[in-house]
């Protein structure tokens, strides 16, 4: 059973991260240079939410706000489901599914040590039914 750590052995277990004091357009901008859909925001060095560009679309464009005049900690994200290394891909589908959400902040021993996407999650389960169908085809030619 793939687990979280699989995708963060995979995809490396760095982040992104912004200060909430930030204007929501110089996270865009990050966003868009480091072509990524979400962004850790923290305080003070510490984890205090994700904003995203669905946050983007919902509590900025779609109020009329101005994007120079609104810092991220006022569309941010906050209290989503943390999970661990440990944690099933499974279990993740399950989580997003059910809460729609497409990112999910991963945390080893109350600290932040990556993020996945619903990307991330869709390319693993996919390795690893690849990697299953080729033990089957090395059975059956043995």
């Amino acid at each position: 059973m793939r687990k979280v750590s699989d995708i963060l052995t995979r995809k490396g277990g760095g982040v992104i991260a912004i200060d909430a004091n930030t204007s929501v357009l110089d996270a865009l901008r990050l966003m868009a240079e480091k072509n990524i859909g979400s962004v850790i925001v923290t305080e003070e060095g510490e984890y205090v939410g994700l904003v995203t560009e669905r946050d983007y679309a919902r509590k900025v464009v779609l109020e009329g706000r101005s994007s120079d005049h609104t810092t991220v900690r006022e569309i941010m994200s906050t209290g989503l489901p943390r999970i661990l290394p440990a944690s099933s891909i499974e279990t993740c589908m399950h989580i997003m599914s059910e809460t729609n959400l497409r990112y999910l902040p991963v945390f080893s021993n109350d600290r932040l040590s990556g993020i996945i996407s619903i990307n991330d999650v869709v390319t693993e389960t996919i390795l690893f039914h690849e990697d299953t169908i080729e033990h089957l085809k090395s059975y059956i030619q043995s």
